[in-house]
């Protein structure tokens, strides 16, 4: 059993490689976090837990241990093909209560829309858990002025890595 995770950070990585697994290992590198034994989580931010910048995060993180992760995680092996891979995070204003981790990856988008997409999934997501009326087809904006209104979420965040397919495939 995993203890309850009391801090997260968000990172982010591109790796350009011939082989999919040595490009993989190449964005945990550059995300900074290839030493690490990455566990997948679903979609639920802890109560109580802080977000720490980038630095803060790694620092605390040991090689080869169990590291719990929300990963989004896209590719590309034609030429020129846009792939985008985000993670969004939206937190209460009642610290007691939890929040939400989104994660998108996919083809054609910007970074700036994927990373919007995904801030707003997690948003809505945390929104409609006490009932408040949230329109899934309303711009982010529009979102986030219901947010704030009712005083629900404090701080809502997002991380990109976007990249387009080598001119090689």
């Amino acid at each position: 059993m995993f203890p309850l995770p009391s801090s997260v950070f968000l990172t982010k990585g591109i790796g350009v490689h011939r082989h999919q697994l040595a490009a993989f290992e190449l964005a945990l590198r550059d995300a900074d976090i290839e030493q690490q034994n990455l566990v997948s989580i679903s979609s639920i931010l802890p109560p109580h837990c802080e977000l720490m910048t980038r630095e803060e995060g790694v620092a605390t993180l040991r090689p080869g241990e169990i590291t719990l992760s929300a990963l989004a995680r896209a590719e590309a092996n034609e030429p020129g093909r846009r792939v985008a891979a985000s993670i969004g995070s939206a937190r209460p204003a009642n610290p007691s209560t939890y929040g939400y981790i989104a994660e998108h990856h996919g083809c054609g988008m910007t970074a700036e829309q994927s990373g919007e997409y995904t801030e707003d999934l997690a948003a809505t997501m945390l929104a409609t858990t006490p009932g408040i009326e949230f329109d899934p087809g309303a711009t982010w904006n529009e979102s986030k002025k219901v947010s704030v209104h009712s005083q629900l979420i404090v701080q809502s965040r997002t991380g990109t890595a976007a990249a387009s397919g080598e001119g090689h495939g």
